[in-house]
């Protein structure tokens, strides 16, 4: 394949992985098993992995690096426990509406803060509508009975963290084997010893198929698989389109979480899901370009 269809390859098989992501994390509300138990799963079997690999290839030392406990922490366990509580208390599009649609906005803001970084006049035009969109959506539920709950509260969190990991990559130059690797065992050395101290695991309680899913999943899937696919996508075809077209995979979640979960979607949340969808996507820029 030339490079432009290996990128477009490697794309798909993010989008496949992004979209599925929302899904799944859902399922473990239906399916009954607690967030700490599967954040044990995902970082356990990523870890017992990476580790190996690791040792053979004899190229470990950036592990000893501060910042990669700092990307493991904000990266990783910190957006994990509120993405995966997200997705416990509240449906797969207000995870694409508070997460994904918030995310490009935090991660502005704090590029601004941090490297003083400012926005470009077509990125200014996105988060304008991200910003008129959760006006206008704040607005409508609270006359709703719903309202704002503890699950967008969760997403807002996570959109937060992302984008503060997101910063912290762009600052500190490490390749995306070492961002994965070091994130992936770092959260499992930090999180583990104070999961086995302080949680009641509740596995019994759960089917195993659920629990293999679950683990297999989020700890070869999404951590190990995606990111390198997502790299390689990023290094064939750039990183506007890699990223605008495997951003579109949480869009489409929520619209397939209505026939596969049965979740429904309101007019407050088809106009959130709109407004975001232009605002993080910023479709306008592939007409310019």
């Amino acid at each position: 394949m030339t490079d432009d269809q290996q990128g477009y390859f490697f794309t798909l098989i993010t989008m496949l992985i992004w979209g599925s992501f929302s899904l799944i994390a859902r399922l473990n509300a239906y399916w009954q098993i607690q967030v700490w138990d599967v954040l044990a799963m995902r970082f356990g079997i990523a870890a017992m992995i990476l580790l190996p690999i690791l040792w053979l290839k004899k190229d470990y030392r950036f592990l000893f690096d501060y910042r990669m406990v700092l990307l493991a922490l904000s990266g990783s366990i910190g957006y994990c426990v509120f993405v995966y509580s997200g997705f416990f208390y509240a449906p797969v599009v207000h995870g694409v509406v508070f997460l994904n649609g918030t995310f490009p906005l935090f991660a502005a803001l704090i590029a601004y803060l941090m490297l003083g970084q400012k926005v470009d006049r077509q990125t200014g035009i996105g988060l304008s509508i991200i910003v008129i969109t959760l006006i206008a959506m704040t607005v409508m539920m609270s006359m709703t009975d719903g309202g704002f709950g503890v699950g967008d509260a969760m997403f807002v969190g996570s959109a937060v963290c992302w984008g503060l990991f997101s910063v912290l990559l762009r600052r500190w130059s490490f390749t995306p084997w070492q961002v994965m690797s070091g994130v992936g065992i770092w959260s499992a050395v930090l999180y583990l010893p104070v999961y086995a101290m302080f949680v009641t695991p509740q596995f019994a309680h759960a089917e195993p198929l659920h629990l293999a899913v679950q683990g297999l999943f989020h700890g070869i899937a999404v951590v190990i698989v995606a990111t390198l696919t997502y790299a390689k996508a990023v290094e064939k075809i750039g990183l506007f389109k890699a990223g605008s077209i495997a951003n579109l995979a949480p869009f489409i979640a929520s619209i397939l979480a209505v026939p596969l979960l049965g979740e429904s979607l309101n007019p407050i949340m088809v106009c959130g899901l709109i407004g975001m969808a232009l605002g993080a996507l910023q479709p306008w820029r592939w007409v310019v370009r």
